[in-house]
């Protein structure tokens, strides 16, 4: 599976396997006791959930203690107070999913020139560069996500059909690139379609758009959300206008597995590995703290799921059987 996007400077994507540890690099950090602090977005979804399990899984077998884990809801200011707040507290290193490419920035310059060993996951704030301001940057192919939603959802659009991209209103770049490939994929794959955008600025207003969107354009034949949060909030939007609307997401959280499962709207999901991300985000950090150098941007890249191989990919993205409801969903589907 190759990686299909670049990154924030043009990078070209390094595998994880160029951040592996050996057995004697993690005897070597055993030995330094390093302290670790881990800043979210958010810890809400199921996507940073399992993140959060895969970094801190991998560094407690490096020996490395996680001092604090926080969760900033979205909020630049948030963030911003919890970096200050952390720099203080003089741990080796930092790892931060930045909340935007702007507002956040100085607070995270402020990290690294300080002498703190800073490891980004996603997003890349404007103005920061990889091994000056920051010593890598960890993230899924996003760019191959919205490639793979936009082909999800191409199946089943009919000839010169309009879509709907339920977009972030935020200038992050994770978000970015999964807009940016669904509209590319589509000029050059289906140059029938014309594509409509909107945007949301917190999770629970994505419905609402998406709302709006379908009043302003009553023949949109499909949407594309940019991730499976906000998507939850669309599906009860599109569930009571049109069921059959197909929609198309990223993350295989578990609520959007289910709807996939039982036939719900939800017709394909690019899923990331989200806890495999959080062992590649441990082991760069690692890899920085024993002062080896680390890749500028190492990448992962997604998975195409859709109903006929939702419960493999399930398994293998959650690391356990899928739930009652998606084996019965699909069960109850395929009797049909």
């Amino acid at each position: 599976m190759t990686i299909v996007g670049l990154g924030p400077h043009g990078e070209r994507a390094s595998p994880p396997a160029r951040v592996s540890l050996l057995p004697q690099d993690i005897a070597a950090a055993r030995a330094k006791k390093l302290r670790i602090a881990i800043v979210m977005h958010t810890l809400e979804s199921d996507m940073a959930k399992q993140l959060v399990q895969g970094m801190v899984g991998t560094l407690g077998e490096c020996g490395a203690i996680v001092i604090d884990v926080v969760d900033c809801n979205f909020s630049s200011r948030s963030q911003i107070a919890a970096l200050e707040r952390l720099s203080q507290e003089s741990p080796d290193a930092i790892i931060s999913l930045p909340i935007d490419n702007t507002n956040v920035t100085d607070a995270h310059l402020a990290i690294s020139h300080a002498g703190t060993k800073l490891i980004l996951i996603d997003n890349a704030p404007t103005g920061m560069l990889p091994g000056k301001d920051y010593v890598s940057l960890v993230s899924a192919d996003n760019f191959g996500l919205g490639k793979i939603g936009a082909e999800l959802l191409s199946t089943h659009l009919p000839p010169g059909a309009t879509v709907g991209v339920v977009a972030y209103d935020a200038d992050f770049f994770a978000t970015n690139e999964r807009e940016i490939a669904f509209n590319r994929w589509m000029e050059v794959n289906r140059s029938d379609v014309s594509v409509k955008t909107t945007r949301f600025s917190t999770i629970d207003s994505a419905g609402n758009e998406a709302d709006q969107l379908m009043n302003d354009h009553p023949d949109i034949a499909g949407l594309f959300v940019v991730w499976d949060s906000p998507c939850i909030d669309v599906i009860r939007a599109v569930s009571k206008r049109n069921p059959s609307l197909p929609v198309t997401t990223v993350d295989l959280g578990q609520e959007v597995t289910e709807n996939l499962a039982k036939g719900g709207p939800v017709v394909g999901i690019a899923g990331q590995r989200p806890f495999q991300l959080g062992e590649v985000v441990a082991r760069t950090t690692i890899t920085a703290l024993l002062e080896r150098p680390c890749p500028d941007w190492v990448a992962l890249p997604g998975v195409m799921v859709d109903r006929s191989n939702v419960i493999e990919c399930y398994q293998s993205i959650w690391r356990k059987p899928a739930s009652r409801d998606i084996l019965m969903g699909l069960d109850l589907l395929q009797s049909k």
